[in-house]
C-alpha cells in the first residue's frame, strides 16, 4: 500500500508540475458559461471498505480510467457535468496458507456514469459533487503462491441490475483553455455482491482519481 501511495504523490506532483507550466504560458480565460465536451484519461488507488462489521482486509490497488464528460454551464457559477468512463477498481493483499505465503488481486472493470453538479467560484476552478452508476462488466480474480498461481475472469450482462452499483463522487477540476486538470474521490453506497446470502464479504468500493482531459 505504501508503494502504491508513494506512486499516487508521484503522480499528482507531475500533474501539479505540469499544470504551473501551462498556467505560465496561457492567458486566464472564462469559458465558465460555454458548452464544452472533451476526453479524459488516469488512474485510479481503489480499495474495499468492510460494511458489513466482518474481518476482511485489503491493500490498495492502482489502475487505469478513460472516458468522456460534457460541461454544461447553468449561469455563470453553476453547471452540470456529466461523464462516462471505462474504469479499473479493486483490491490486493497477502496471507497464508498453511504456512506457505500467497498473493491475489481483484480487478473489477465498470463503466461509471457519473452525474455531478458543479460549482464554480472562479474561472479555472470547478468544484463537482453527485452520483455515479457504476456497471460491472468484467471481474479478474488473480492468486499467485510459490507453488500455484491461477487466474480466473468473468464477464457479466448489464440487463442483470444486481451487478450494478449506486456511488457518490466528490472532487474538484482545474481549467484551462483546453486543459483540465481533475481530482475525484468516491465510494460505494451499495454493497459489492448481488448474493446476500454468500459468504463472500460483503464490502464496497473506494477510490481516488487523478486525471488530465482535453475539451474542446
Amino acid at each position: 500500500m505504501i508503494k502504491n501511495m508513494k506512486k499516487l504523490f508521484l503522480m499528482i506532483m507531475a500533474v501539479v508540475f505540469i499544470a504551473t507550466i501551462t498556467k505560465a504560458q496561457e492567458p486566464g480565460i472564462d469559458l465558465r458559461e460555454k458548452l464544452m465536451i472533451g476526453v479524459k484519461a488516469g488512474l485510479n488507488l481503489s480499495n474495499v471498505y468492510d460494511s458489513e462489521d466482518e474481518e476482511f482486509d485489503a491493500d490498495s490497488k492502482i489502475g487505469f480510467t478513460a472516458g468522456a464528460f460534457v460541461q454544461i454551464p447553468i449561469g455563470k457559477f453553476l453547471g452540470f457535468h456529466p461523464e462516462i468512463q471505462l474504469s479499473q477498481k479493486g483490491y490486493q493483499g497477502t496471507g497464508t496458507f498453511l504456512t506457505m505465503p500467497y498473493e491475489y488481486t481483484r480487478t473489477s472493470t465498470f463503466i461509471d456514469v457519473p452525474l455531478l453538479i458543479a460549482f464554480k467560484p472562479i474561472a479555472p476552478l470547478t468544484i463537482v459533487a453527485g452520483p455515479q452508476y457504476s456497471y460491472l462488466i468484467k471481474q479478474k480474480d488473480a492468486f499467485t503462491s510459490d507453488a500455484y498461481s491461477d487466474e480466473i475472469e468473468e464477464e457479466f450482462d448489464n440487463d442483470d441490475l444486481r451487478n450494478n452499483l449506486l456511488c457518490f463522487v466528490i472532487g474538484g477540476d482545474y481549467n484551462f483553455k483546453h486543459i483540465v486538470f481533475g481530482a475525484r474521490a468516491g465510494w460505494d453506497i451499495q454493497n459489492n455482491t448481488k448474493d446476500e446470502a454468500s459468504t463472500t464479504p460483503q464490502y464496497k468500493n473506494v477510490w481516488y482519481q487523478a486525471t488530465i482531459g482535453f475539451r474542446f
